[in-house]
């Protein structure tokens, strides 16, 4: 994908940071680095049960949901919004158990608020404008910083992050230059947003172009430690972000928690697509960070990599991505297959091999969330069937 540049607020663009080069791989008779923990947070939108339409009930819903999950249950920029965070677990059954557990009580909440959660990248129906920014504090400085970008057209943005860990500052870094070159195909699997406010704007995933008015939206750029110290101070010295939090790279450590966060998908109804995420991610982790695995990923230039995320975006599964270990344009639905086989030996060791074939086996044949979406559409010739649809899906163990 190609973002838009975002001139900062007070007109200076800082110098892009120059790229470090990818730290050589240890050597053979290394260790096998210990497994990583996971976790995952999910953005969902809030929609009225009979209007279909988003409603600003995330005080009351995130509210109720909080008496069970705590600060797990989460507000979001906009009031139309809600978040469940997973507790970091170790296996994927654990992790399937987190995501069906904090959807069924975030829906049991909307339930007692007369709305439902929704999970998809943007909102399907056109929204009530102006979009009701959260009454706290950082999200009220936040939109008077991003004047005009917060009651845009397509603004209640939902995605889901998956955080790897644990993990040094150190390793956070190296491992998001090694996956830089895969992102694109997590994203094109992973698109759910092919309608936004009402209008089928040809893409898989129009999460993206409409995030790409945020500052700092976009792929990460390779930096060791010194030279995201020095990248973030330049942040913040310019204006560009209010404070750490603001970095919407696609892959970024955790200001909070000793992880990698990985931020490239459109939140998903599906319960399946976001355990595939999940766990093909810290595969992907895994089989990068063991010493014996000799294939490397290629570093590929920015303008490259740039353009593969718009392929992913607009394209979706039908989309053709640059291979990260050759860097030549293969299809998605030979890539994804080839993914759980280039992590096969981090499968095993998880037990999770048998499970990443069938759930990309599912996948490929039924579609990602983006056809879903306009198979709904198809089959019921309005859009409010395609919330319906997404609603139900959401609420799906």
């Amino acid at each position: 994908m190609s973002p838009r540049p975002t001139t900062p607020p007070n007109g200076r663009v800082p110098p892009r940071p120059s790229p470090s080069p990818l730290p050589p791989p240890s050597t053979s008779t290394s260790p096998l680095p210990p497994l990583l923990r996971f976790g995952v947070e999910e953005e969902f939108l809030l929609t009225g049960r009979r209007s279909r339409v988003t409603v600003p009930a995330a005080g009351e819903v995130v509210a109720d949901a909080a008496r069970t999950l705590g600060p797990r249950a989460q507000h979001e920029f906009l009031a139309t919004q809600v978040e469940g965070c997973t507790r970091p677990v170790t296996t994927a059954a654990e992790l399937r158990a987190e995501l069906a557990d904090t959807r069924d009580v975030l829906q049991s909440a909307a339930d007692r608020a007369d709305c439902r959660i929704v999970a998809t990248g943007t909102a399907v129906l056109p929204s009530r404008h102006p979009l009701p920014v959260t009454p706290q504090d950082r999200y009220l400085r936040l939109a008077d910083r991003i004047d005009g970008v917060a009651d845009q057209v397509g603004a209640e943005l939902c995605g889901c992050h998956v955080h790897l860990g644990d993990l040094t500052h150190r390793q956070a870094l190296s491992l998001s230059a090694r996956i830089r070159g895969w992102l694109p195909l997590f994203q094109a699997f992973c698109a759910n947003s092919p309608f936004c406010e009402g209008i089928d704007r040809g893409n898989a995933s129009n999460r993206p172009d409409r995030y790409a008015r945020w500052p700092t939206f976009g792929p990460a750029p390779v930096l060791d430690e010194p030279g995201y110290r020095s990248a973030l101070e330049r942040l913040l010295a310019d204006g560009v972000i209010l404070d750490r939090r603001m970095l919407y790279w696609y892959a970024r450590p955790s200001e909070h928690l000793p992880t990698l966060e990985v931020r490239i998908a459109d939140s998903s109804a599906d319960l399946d697509t976001v355990l595939l995420l999940a766990v093909l991610l810290r595969a992907l982790a895994h089989t990068l960070l063991d010493p014996h695995v000799r294939a490397r990923p290629r570093l590929l230039p920015d303008p490259v990599l740039r353009r593969a995320h718009r392929s992913a975006a607009v394209g979706g599964l039908d989309a053709r991505l640059p291979d990260p270990l050759t860097g030549a344009l293969r299809p998605v639905r030979r890539l994804l297959p080839e993914l759980v086989e280039f992590t096969a030996g981090a499968l095993r060791r998880t037990d999770e091999l048998g499970l990443a074939r069938d759930l990309t086996g599912g996948l490929l044949a039924t579609g990602c969330g983006a056809d879903r979406q306009r198979a709904a559409l198809a089959r019921h010739g309005h859009l409010s069937a395609v919330v319906d649809d997404l609603a139900e899906r959401t609420a799906a163990r």
